[in-house]
């Protein structure tokens, strides 16, 4: 009973999210998320991904695609699922419209995110083929959210942080805070002009 529940969790965050986050940002007035444009140098470190893969990060970030990164880990109970309903969210709208992205969720707790945990926790949320779980050395982690000046000393402290990249010129949206689907939507468009 209690495996199915764990199972069903992503999916009742998933609706929960389509109900209640449109009407939120309907009825707000202005963005609830904070909106920069950065410019970010990259350690060109190794990490490992869900399938226990060794990736060379900066050649992820460098594609010619728009990449999106969120920070992450996998017995997160808090903003962790709803960065990644809204992963799930626009991997769906991308698919109607053709649309691409490279998404990568790093995590904040390499001790405990092995690939398989991270593999299992792609497959709770149905994740499709360009989502990109990674993990690596607490020292790579850490260089790697300083470099994203996404450093937390704690992970229960963590925060609602996306990142898209411009394949244009390279620079960073910093998104912080909690955005609705169509919101995340619009700031993928609006990095890639489409």
């Amino acid at each position: 009973m209690k495996t199915q529940f764990k199972a069903i969790v992503p999916f009742l965050l998933l609706i929960l999210m389509a109900l209640v986050l449109p009407a939120i940002s309907a009825h707000a007035v202005g963005k609830s998320y904070k909106r920069t444009v950065e410019k970010y140098n990259i350690p060109d470190i190794v990490l490992v991904n869900q399938d226990g893969k060794k990736v060379r990060l900066q050649s992820l970030l460098s594609e010619d695609t728009p990449v999106i990164i969120d920070f992450i880990y996998g017995t997160c109970t808090t903003i962790c699922p709803v960065l990644s309903a809204g992963f799930v969210n626009l991997q769906g709208k991308l698919a109607v419209t053709g649309q691409k992205a490279q998404l990568i969720s790093i995590t904040i707790d390499p001790e405990n995110d092995t690939p398989k945990v991270m593999k299992e926790y792609l497959k709770r949320y149905r994740a499709k083929p360009g989502w990109d779980f990674l993990t690596g050395s607490r020292t790579d982690i850490d260089l790697v959210m300083k470099a994203f000046n996404a450093y937390i000393p704690d992970k229960m402290s963590h925060y609602p942080l996306n990142m898209i990249r411009n394949p244009k010129d390279g620079s960073w949206v910093r998104l912080f805070g909690i955005m609705s689907s169509r919101e995340f939507m619009d700031e993928y468009q609006n990095v890639t002009g489409k």
